[in-house]
């Protein structure tokens, strides 16, 4: 079946379910007024066939989905350095946890839980100015101005206190070299970027292209990096549900609490889904069944 007219069936199918199970992110309040009832899919395959369905040009707060592109500039910038402060476990636990944080002194288990996002933006700012380069990343990569969303970057700051408490804990370990606040300014705006389905299938075209840029054909990362990436995807891209996503959909994936799921299949195509309706692990529950659907239908796996 063509891609497109596969997009639009499983956007059908999926359709009648919307706004009857799962809950939006209500903890960041400028969150909790998104419209549960919404469903976008979108893809780019490595020779540039695109297609899309359902509210796939409408933006969203990509959330997690940033630390994906957070973790690109850290291994691009230091390499092997990167992981002298971070893990590459699953953590087993919330994506906010401070659990493990005090058992293992302050070393984040891996870049896409929360203090290991916060451990990754504590780089970049000691690189560079770091917000402006996530953007201008997102915006080549999908060839289009990608900006935050001030609203839910406010938001983010001003309710976040377990990230606040995440940051300065590993402060207190040394796992933080700069000045608290102004990492979390730069992971709060990376929250906060606003995006929509296609533009994100296009920007995590990277990944299943060998690193290669999806439009110029230049490396953003090494294929080696590239495929270390994909491999985090698939064991810590989604939260504490990692397993289930793997053994459902067979894919390297990175979700975020806005509702978007980016899958990679490597050598073919990156897609991405959205739905704000979450499961308990903070994944989205419609995103979860249509990428199911699409792995069922299309025979697509890593394994």
């Amino acid at each position: 079946m063509p891609f497109q007219s596969l997009l639009d069936e499983i956007v059908a199918t999926l359709r009648p379910e919307l706004g009857r199970a799962g809950e939006v992110a209500s903890y960041i309040p400028a969150l909790a007024r998104v419209p549960a009832a919404r469903l976008g899919m979108a893809l780019r395959t490595c020779d540039g066939e695109e297609a899309f369905a359902g509210d796939s040009a409408v933006p969203f707060s990509i959330q997690s989905i940033s630390k994906l592109f957070m973790l690109t500039l850290a291994m691009r910038g230091l390499g092997e350095a990167l992981w002298e402060r971070i893990g590459r476990e699953p953590s087993g636990n919330a994506f906010n946890s401070l659990v493990q944080l005090e058992s293992e002194h302050g070393l984040p288990r891996n870049p896409f839980i929360n203090a290991g996002a916060i451990a990754v933006a504590d780089r970049l700012v000691s690189m560079f100015d770091a917000k402006a380069e996530v953007l201008a990343l997102l915006s080549s990569l999908c060839g289009e101005a990608v900006d935050f969303d001030k609203e839910v970057a406010t938001s983010e700051a001003t309710t976040g206190f377990r990230n606040v408490a995440l940051a300065n804990f590993m402060k207190s370990f040394g796992r933080i070299d700069n000045d608290v606040a102004d990492v979390l300014d730069v992971y709060f705006h990376c929250c906060a970027i606003r995006m929509n389905c296609l533009q994100l299938a296009r920007a995590a075209g990277f990944l299943c292209q060998d690193g290669r840029h999806p439009y110029t054909g230049e490396q953003v990362l090494t294929e080696r990096q590239a495929r270390r990436v994909n491999a985090l995807m698939l064991t810590c891209g989604t939260y504490d549900a990692a397993g289930e996503f793997a053994f459902r959909i067979g894919l390297p994936c990175k979700s975020g609490v806005g509702g978007g799921i980016v899958a990679v299949v490597p050598d073919r195509l990156a897609l991405c889904v959205w739905s704000p309706a979450l499961e308990p692990s903070g994944n989205s529950l419609l995103g979860i069944q249509a990428l199911e659907l699409f792995a069922t239908r299309t025979g697509l796996s890593i394994f």
